[in-house]
């Protein structure tokens, strides 16, 4: 794996030498289950807005493109284990061409997870401003041809950005913009809350007459921001040492628990759909009728 995104940890032989901290190594079982059960889940979330008419707004669908960069992100771990597995068999010829060629278009696949889930929650906060705060214009504001052309746009951008970071991995200017992504997402979503607060506070009587659904969906954004951060901020650290400070002792100790770092990250794409189903009746009710009563979606 290129040095962005090497999910095997740090390979600097003195950074280890010169830390007395041991390499944490996790089963890579655990990794596979944990991104199996990701795909799963999202994958329910898809179908169950694709089913049922009624979920099909501009709101899920934003929540969809969430689902599908959690998906790309656990799609990665399950085909990085399947390279690593022929590899280690003798069906692949390690460093070879095709091996290579397979490492960028996977590693592709991480940087879009993270690329789309971060546009995914930008787009989602300024949803949720407009249903606030322009209640009454807001579906002619955010019309489902608007949505699909907001989409459309954000997932060329990170699929163009993905593959050329990929392709300058190496290079210091592209580890910078990868890392500076996250917090320049940070600074747009509290920016619109602080603006929010000030309405809020201005306003406090036209907010009092706002739709519960709506607060509860900005609630349901901070709660998957909370988590984004918790789970990518590691990795994100994690490759801003790994170039800035290879060889430093007090990096490599930190360095050594990158694989916690991944499991991480892979256990974000778990745990959105659940948030989804617990403050979604909606969406709970679409997955009950997906899992349970199939053929009697009308009776439950």
């Amino acid at each position: 794996m290129k040095p962005l995104i090497n999910v095997h940890g740090p390979t600097n032989d003195s950074a280890r030498n010169n830390s007395d901290c041991p390499h944490v190594v996790l089963p890579e079982e655990v990794f596979f289950t944990i991104s199996i059960v990701g795909v799963l889940e999202n994958l329910l979330v898809l179908l169950a807005v694709i089913r049922n008419k009624n979920l099909q707004s501009p709101m899920y669908l934003f929540i969809c493109s969430l689902a599908v960069s959690d998906m790309l992100g656990s799609l990665y771990k399950i085909l990085e284990n399947i390279l690593i597995m022929f590899r280690n068999t003798g069906y692949l010829e390690p460093r070879g061409t095709f091996e290579t060629t397979a490492d960028d278009i996977i590693d592709s696949l991480f940087v879009l997870s993270l690329l789309g889930s971060i546009s995914s929650l930008s787009v989602i906060a300024a949803d949720r401003y407009l249903t606030i705060f322009h209640a009454l214009q807001y579906h002619s504001i955010m019309t489902m041809r608007r949505t699909v052309v907001i989409l459309g746009v954000v997932w060329t951008f990170c699929t163009g950005s993905g593959i050329t970071m990929v392709i300058f991995s190496h290079h210091v200017p592209t580890v910078l913009t990868f890392a500076s992504l996250f917090p320049l997402m940070l600074l747009f979503i509290l920016g619109l809350y602080v603006h929010m607060f000030l309405l809020a506070r201005s306003h406090a009587r036209k907010i009092s007459r706002i739709p519960r659904t709506n607060m509860k969906g900005a609630l349901t954004l901070t709660i998957l921001l909370g988590v984004f951060i918790f789970c990518w901020a590691p990795f994100v650290l994690h490759i801003l040492l790994m170039t800035f400070c290879p060889n430093n002792p007090y990096c490599a100790c930190y360095m050594s628990l990158f694989q916690v770092n991944g499991m991480l990250i892979m256990c974000n794409a778990v745990i959105d759909p659940l948030i989804y189903a617990f403050r979604s009746p909606e969406l709970r009710h679409a997955f009950k009728n997906m899992l349970f009563c199939s053929r009697c979606q009308w009776k439950c």
